[in-house]
């Protein structure tokens, strides 16, 4: 069963939450979540990955930031927790962005990371 979270473990701001939900209107299945995760991979051992859910999975922590509603699993709270997802439109591109303050190291190419 997820779990409702009223302490916040990760924050969107108004552009990025703007973004996922043009990005949802576009799915063909409307899903309802925005799933944020971490997994393993890249060279400095981390990833962020984002995909959309139709429902929560057992165990997963369920929060609504900006209008969006958002899943994050039992292993990538951890990961997460104090971190911002932005959408960034510049010269050189555009896509979201996470902010975290639990990184301590991150690889060159800044799609991977560690935590402590």
């Amino acid at each position: 069963m997820a779990t409702e979270q009223t302490q916040k473990i990760v924050t969107v701001t108004p552009k990025a939450a703007e973004k996922i939900k043009e990005f949802m209107k576009e799915e063909a299945e409307a899903p309802e979540y925005l799933r944020i995760y971490v997994q393993g991979g890249g060279c400095a051992g981390l990833s962020y990955g984002m995909g959309f859910e139709k429902e929560p999975e057992e165990g997963d922590i369920v929060m609504e930031e900006s209008g969006v509603k958002l899943l994050v699993d039992g292993v990538s709270v951890d990961h997460l927790k104090g971190a911002n997802v932005d959408y960034i439109e510049s010269l050189m591109g555009s896509g979201f962005k996470v902010n975290n303050p639990n990184v301590t190291k991150s690889c060159s190419c800044g799609h991977s990371f560690e935590t402590a």
